[in-house]
């Protein structure tokens, strides 16, 4: 008998031979005692049997977490969005006006999109390092609707320094926005709620700051280049056949 699928049956089996009630109406209190002794020096004998069980069930834990992770970002309607709106791959974005990191991205994501007309990104609007950060996030939602982000957004990523309002309002005005009605639908509990799902998907796929992108299966937390972002691409596309 192999040692995996001695492995499959050990534990089930010391839950039997401990058990302090009989399983089966044949299998009286001796028949008990040498089963769970057996199991017992089995055990004792080769312990990396449930080391590598466990190990098992916690890489198969963090897939299915992972998983439903990707399925929270993949709820995407509201986000903001840039390249081919029905590009057969997405790529998720999860940025901050504030990020240093985010503005260095930006021109490597703007260059992918160039060279790959099928790639739709999904900027996923995460604040996290300060208020007007929270601003900008909805007014870079609130500019999705307006159907301008990718202006708002470029006015953004290439401004120097941490955003505040007059910069926001600035960005905005420069990219042709209706000031008034983007300030009603920053102010909306739409845009509110396209946050708060945003902040739980990055949870869920343990992403704790900025950028950090979902392609495809393949989760990055963190900045890459171009080189790096071409090739996960490919290996995504090349996936989907």
């Amino acid at each position: 008998m192999s040692r995996f699928f001695v492995s499959m049956i050990a534990l089930p089996l010391m839950l039997i031979g401990l058990a302090t009630t009989p399983v089966t109406a044949d299998m009286d209190q001796k028949d008990r005692a040498e089963m769970q002794q057996v199991i017992e020096q089995y055990i004792k004998n080769n312990p990396e049997v449930l080391r590598d069980a466990l190990v098992s069930l916690a890489a198969r834990e963090e897939a299915e977490r992972v998983q439903a992770g990707i399925m929270l970002v993949r709820n995407d309607g509201g986000d903001p969005v840039m390249g081919n709106p029905n590009g057969s791959l997405t790529v998720y974005e999860f940025s901050d006006y504030n990020c240093g990191y985010c503005k260095r991205m930006f021109a490597p994501i703007m260059q992918m999109l160039a060279a790959n007309g099928d790639v739709r990104l999904v900027v996923k609007e995460f604040p996290i390092l300060s208020q007007s950060s929270v601003t900008a996030a909805k007014a870079g939602i609130a500019a999705q609707k307006q159907g301008k982000f990718k202006s708002f957004h470029t006015e953004m990523m290439t401004y120097r320094g941490q955003v505040n309002d007059a910069s926001i309002m600035q960005a905005a005005g420069a990219a042709g926005l209706d000031l008034e009605q983007l300030k009603q639908d920053m102010d909306s509990p739409e845009t509110t709620a396209i946050i708060t799902r945003t902040r739980s998907a990055a949870a869920a796929l343990s992403i704790n700051g900025t950028p950090g992108l979902v392609i495809g299966d393949t989760v990055i937390p963190g900045a890459i280049g171009m080189e790096e972002l071409q090739t996960v691409i490919d290996k995504e596309r090349t996936k989907q056949g």
